[in-house]
């Protein structure tokens, strides 16, 4: 294997893991949040106070922000997919439909990535065996789940098709991720994040005007560990992971925010859920998609 071209798999799967750990507990902390905190107000305030963080982080670092407009335009664009639309879609859905139910429609992401990039963009390779991975990974949430997961579906049903159409967001800002390759992964997240904040700080004004406000405790603490952990640490490891792993791969991480999300109903809501063979299909399907298919051996001549 050619050391100075692909990546170390176990540090990139460890990440991805930890990916699915960050953004499995966001929708948790965005059901915290919006109970008191309105949708575009508690989006606005996540994507600034990440933003912020991730330039502190930058400037300590000593990476410098692009300056052209160019690039600027293409990190508003990527905000447009990747927060404004998506996270304000997620935000508001959750104030009608439960969390782990959020997240079960939000595991999708994959299916409709793979779906573009194999009809639409066809900058990856569609191979069986990343097919292979997208009908495992579904079967796995399936099994893990259950079909009683489901049972007041229609209940929410606008709510539901906004979670659906955030998850298309989702798959298409992970395929225009790529365009920021050679940039610093913290170069497209912090970017990105404070263009998100510039479109959505004049709407909260506007439409919510948060000054009005009263948050509780517990929404004022969920959003700060949704900017700093869920956002801001999470948007450095994305967009690294796009270019190592591929939008494909990085958005695999939907399958294990399904089994994570399972961990922390049962840890912090008292729920109980047991689908070994499920998860396993989850692990699969996304090894599947993400672990690249061994090189043939160069054959030596004398």
């Amino acid at each position: 294997m050619d050391k100075g071209r692909d990546p170390n798999i176990a540090v990139e799967l460890a990440l991805l893991v930890a990916l699915a750990t960050l953004w499995g507990g966001s929708y948790t902390f965005i059901k915290l949040g919006v109970a008191t905190i309105p949708p575009i107000t508690l989006i606005a305030a996540r994507t600034t106070i990440a933003g912020l963080l991730l330039l502190v982080v930058m400037w300590a670092r000593g990476i410098e922000m692009p300056t052209d407009a160019a690039t600027w335009q293409r990190f508003a664009f990527q905000a447009v997919l990747n927060s404004v639309i998506p996270w304000t879609l997620i935000a508001w859905g959750e104030r009608h439909v439960d969390a782990a139910l959020a997240t079960i429609l939000n595991s999708a992401g994959p299916i409709f990535t793979f779906l573009l990039t194999a009809v639409v963009t066809r900058h990856e390779v569609t191979t069986p065996r990343k097919l292979f991975g997208v009908v495992a990974g579904m079967a796995g949430i399936l099994l893990i789940v259950g079909v009683d997961a489901f049972h007041d579906i229609g209940s929410g049903l606008v709510a539901e098709a906004a979670i659906v159409a955030a998850t298309i967001c989702y798959a298409c800002a992970a395929i225009f991720g790529r365009s920021f390759k050679g940039l610093d992964p913290m170069a497209p997240a912090a970017g990105s994040l404070l263009a998100g904040a510039a479109a959505l700080i004049p709407a909260s004004l506007i439409v919510e005007q948060p000054w009005t406000l009263s948050p509780s405790l517990s929404s004022v603490l969920a959003l700060l560990a949704l900017a700093t952990f869920s956002t801001a640490a999470a948007f450095a490891i994305y967009f690294r992971l796009i270019q190592t792993l591929g939008s494909v791969g990085t958005t695999a991480q939907a399958y294990l925010r399904v089994p994570i999300g399972v961990a922390i109903s049962v840890a912090f809501l008292g729920e109980t859920r047991t689908a070994w063979i499920g998860l396993a299909c989850v692990v699969l399907g996304v090894a599947a998609m993400t672990i690249p298919a061994r090189r043939p051996a160069s054959v030596k001549t004398s």
